[in-house]
């Protein structure tokens, strides 16, 4: 059943100066939401010590936002139907800020973390609507620029997140990263209420499937509380490691059952049906998963490495969007004329050299030697984000594309999940190795300790000395082992792309219209 009967007229199409400022206000919305993926991160021992925790405790913020994210994206496409995606969006942004008015006004960890649970199932709901939205405004025929937009906010927004939590929080106090969010989303739902006002949307009364979403809460809460407390509690060396897994891998089993089986599902997993959705999606999690490695990588290791600050180090990364801006423009316009997939293996195959470059990395490179591949990594990026969200889009049924939206931004959720808690187990149990290694082939260490003793430093010094100087050697080793698994994973999916269907033309994500 349809909900038309109340509608008013369909309002005119935007145009113009009203078109651009209503696409630069939803990628606004969508903006801070990635943004506050990521601008939390840096302030933890800020958090920690404001509220009187421990620094574990307080990364509990992050765990949460990620865990209410990942269970809200994929139901995009269900409350897109339900009651609008105008009208959730705006919904959700309203609250996105109200919410975050709360988190900084937080006097305990528990006052915090919850708030961070109701801004993440906000959040969940803005970015795959931000995308539809953007595409239903948009007149089909600029489609493209509405993937650019939807593109550059999400590519940018987890770089420059760090930059502005390290600033501020130094600055300002934590709170503020909260409270920056308050008049951007007062502003922007306020004025898109009056731009968008008229527009008609059609909804469907579909029942809510209520097994479906405790299952999908349970198997996602589960793998994602795995992956964040793994790595302090050895793995599955841990009774409650093994136990989350069990969780996991049988509701996710169920999910798939139930939903697959379910009359009115709450994600719609028959978009799999489409070979074109599913090499897209995968191609596209996997991608952004192992490029999201090194973003969490690359600080880690300018900090306890190479002597950066938190907000050096952010500068460092943010420094890719330089370049992905002045190429954007230039992607979309060649996304429409030349086959996607050539313009995604491109850009993933230039991650991947990048990566290779990478590995010739040492510990006395300055900082124009470390810029230089990062700012090359802003127009490959690009390359991989812009064509591959409009082909997901395009490879599914014009009612389907708020479904497909909704599950590619899902695995691409879990993906980066998976890739931050990999790459640091990786990278710890790499740099053990490597200095058993490096302690073994040393044959003439107590002959270097002794040398040292003679020029006048005492024993425990010279042997201090030279732990730190296999120490850092061995991190060093374990951070380009890094970046040679992350090439490899870049240069399979760069190949995995190619099994997707040819496009029969332009790509086409403009179905709603």
């Amino acid at each position: 059943m349809t909900d038309t009967a109340a509608a008013p007229a369909m309002a005119k199409p935007l145009t113009g100066a009203t078109l651009i400022f209503a696409a630069l206000l939803i990628g606004l919305g969508n903006f801070i939401v990635v943004l506050d993926s990521s601008i939390a991160n840096v302030s933890i021992p800020h958090i920690a010590g404001s509220l009187g925790v421990s620094v574990t405790e307080a990364t509990r913020v992050i765990t949460f936002y990620a865990v209410a994210d990942a269970i809200t994206v994929p139901l995009a496409g269900w409350l897109a139907r339900r009651f609008g995606e105008q009208r959730m969006f705006i919904s959700a942004f309203i609250a996105f800020g109200a919410i975050s008015l709360l988190c900084g006004l937080s006097r305990s960890i528990e006052m915090l973390i919850a708030g961070r649970i109701l801004l993440g199932l906000a959040g969940g709901m803005m970015r795959p609507l931000s995308l539809t939205l953007l595409l239903r405004v948009f007149p089909s025929e600029k489609a493209t620029l509405a993937t650019i937009i939807w593109a550059m906010t999400t590519t940018v927004a987890p770089i420059a997140g760090p930059i502005l939590g390290g600033v501020i929080s130094d600055n300002a106090g934590w709170a503020w990263i909260f409270f920056i969010n308050v008049p951007v989303a007062a502003f922007g739902a306020a004025s898109l209420f009056y731009l968008l006002r008229g527009r008609r949307e059609e909804t469907a009364r579909s029942p809510i499937d209520v097994v479906g979403l405790a299952l999908l809460v349970t198997w996602v809460t589960s793998l994602q509380l795995l992956l964040d407390e793994g790595r302090n509690l050895d793995w599955f060396a841990a009774t409650e490691i093994r136990a989350l897994a069990v969780v996991a891998a049988i509701g996710f089993i169920a999910f798939l059952i139930w939903e697959l089986t379910e009359k009115h599902p709450i994600v719609n997993l028959r978009v799999f049906r489409h070979r074109g959705f599913v090499v897209a999606s995968v191609t596209y999690a996997m991608s952004f998963g192992a490029f999201f490695a090194t973003i969490v990588l690359i600080p880690l290791w300018l900090q306890q490495n190479m002597g950066y600050t938190a907000t050096w180090a952010g500068y460092a990364t943010g420094i890719m969007g330089i370049f992905a801006v002045f190429a954007s423009p230039i992607i979309g316009a060649a996304s429409a004329k030349i086959d996607p997939r050539l313009i995604i293996s491109t850009g993933i195959g230039g991650l991947a050299l990048i990566s290779v470059w990478r590995i010739g990395f040492t510990p006395d490179m300055t900082f124009l030697q470390m810029a230089w591949p990062m700012l090359l990594t802003g127009p490959f990026l690009m390359m991989l984000f812009i064509p591959i969200t409009g082909l997901c889009i395009a490879s599914v049924d014009p009612n389907e594309q708020a479904d497909a939206a909704g599950i590619s931004n899902f695995l691409r959720t879990l993906a980066t999940a998976f890739a931050a808690s990999l790459v640091q187990t990786g990278w710890i149990n790499a740099a053990r190795v490597n200095q058993s290694g490096l302690v073994g082939a040393m044959q003439q260490g107590p002959a270097t300790i002794e040398t040292m003793v003679a020029s006048g430093l005492s024993r425990d010094t010279a042997t201090a000395l030279l732990t730190n100087v296999v120490e850092s050697q061995s991190v060093m080793l374990a951070t380009l082992n890094m970046f040679a698994v992350v090439a490899l994973c870049l240069a399979f999916t760069g190949a995995l792309i190619w099994l997707a269907p040819k496009p029969k033309g332009p790509i086409n994500t403009s179905g709603g219209h």
